[in-house]
């Protein structure tokens, strides 16, 4: 299902990072950096809140407006019942969707804020996205103190929040379209492989995206996906061609771009729903407003999984969202 949009913007962002990502190629493209994990609060819990009500503060002191200001507040995030959204929603005091779709949580987000503001249902939006990884270990894996070897293929869940005001406003980047994934299953149940759970379902979207939209890969400065990492990045190129006859000639994936690949300690990349809103509201926003790119489609993928069902052996389902975003003219 692709929806089109025509008055659908993001005027401003707020990007929030830790101690790795500042130390990574993309550092000065972020608003804020913390030196430590625990950003002066007791629990990495309460740290992922605190990412997130940084990079609320930091878009609206761009925009010069306050949260009263704001119509509705949509964030997800990893943990359990999306607790670091909920508790930063407790602080805002705006009308609030929690949402969660892993780490496909922020173009989710995106598009039910944007198929409201088309609708006139809303005006002034929040949209945010948040991980941390010592948190999101201890949920999903062992907790990082015990010092547990890990394969190659592993990706390293980003901590950071980022944040996007979306508006009727023509100013900034216009949303022009969006996709809607489909959950899909093949089967695999190694939690240490989530490039390869999610890249089918990324390709799926992708695929039916150009088919609604009746374009080519090549109508798009840049495909991006996120999070995929360095070996996922590999298997959606020779899936994408393999199945769909189809050659992804600008393309890459934020997992592969947020950190310095060459240290070993982030394996294949980053991960968490904080990774591509990241890279696109720094970085790729960044090549936008000079017009080095003018037309990014941004498929952020996530893999469905939880301990419960990974400990019962079944396999992992995936989704991938993918929205449209263009230079403003």
């Amino acid at each position: 299902m692709t929806f089109k949009y025509k008055n659908v913007y993001i005027n401003e962002t707020g990007t929030v990072v830790g101690p790795l990502e500042k130390k990574g190629p993309l550092n000065h493209y972020f608003d804020k950096s913390h030196d430590e994990f625990y950003l002066g609060t007791k629990t990495w819990e309460q740290a992922e809140t605190k990412l997130i009500e940084d990079a609320v503060d930091i878009t609206l002191s761009k925009l010069g407006k306050n949260r009263f200001d704001m119509d509705l507040f949509v964030s997800g995030d990893l943990l359990n019942q999306i607790v670091a959204s909920n508790y930063a929603a407790s602080t805002l005091n705006i009308p609030y969707l929690g949402i969660y779709n892993a780490c496909a949580t922020s173009v989710e987000g995106l598009i039910i804020a944007s198929n409201m503001i088309e609708a006139g249902q809303v005006k002034h939006c929040l949209c945010a996205a948040s991980s941390h990884n010592n948190a999101a270990e201890k949920q999903f894996r062992y907790p990082v103190e015990y010092g547990g070897p890990k394969p190659k293929t592993t990706t390293f869940t980003t901590t950071g929040a980022a944040v996007a005001y979306l508006t009727y406003n023509k100013k900034g980047i216009k949303i022009e379209s969006a996709t809607i994934g489909k959950v899909i299953d093949m089967g695999i149940k190694d939690a240490y492989q989530m490039g390869a759970v999610m890249a089918p379902a990324a390709a799926d979207t992708i695929f039916r995206h150009l088919q609604d939209t009746k374009r080519e890969p090549d109508y798009y400065d840049l495909i991006v996906t996120g999070d995929l990492g360095s070996v996922g990045k590999e298997i959606l190129v020779d899936y994408m061609y393999t199945e769909y006859g189809i050659e992804l000639n600008h393309y890459d994936d934020t997992a592969a771009m947020i950190f310095d690949l060459n240290c070993e300690s982030v394996y294949s990349g980053g991960s968490g729903p904080a990774c591509a809103p990241l890279v696109t509201y720094g970085y790729l926003f960044h090549q936008m407003h000079k017009k080095k790119l003018k037309r990014i489609l941004l498929v952020a993928t996530g893999a469905l999984m939880s301990t419960t069902m990974v400990n019962q052996k079944l396999s992992i389902p995936a989704i991938a969202h993918a929205i449209s975003l263009e230079v403003v003219e």
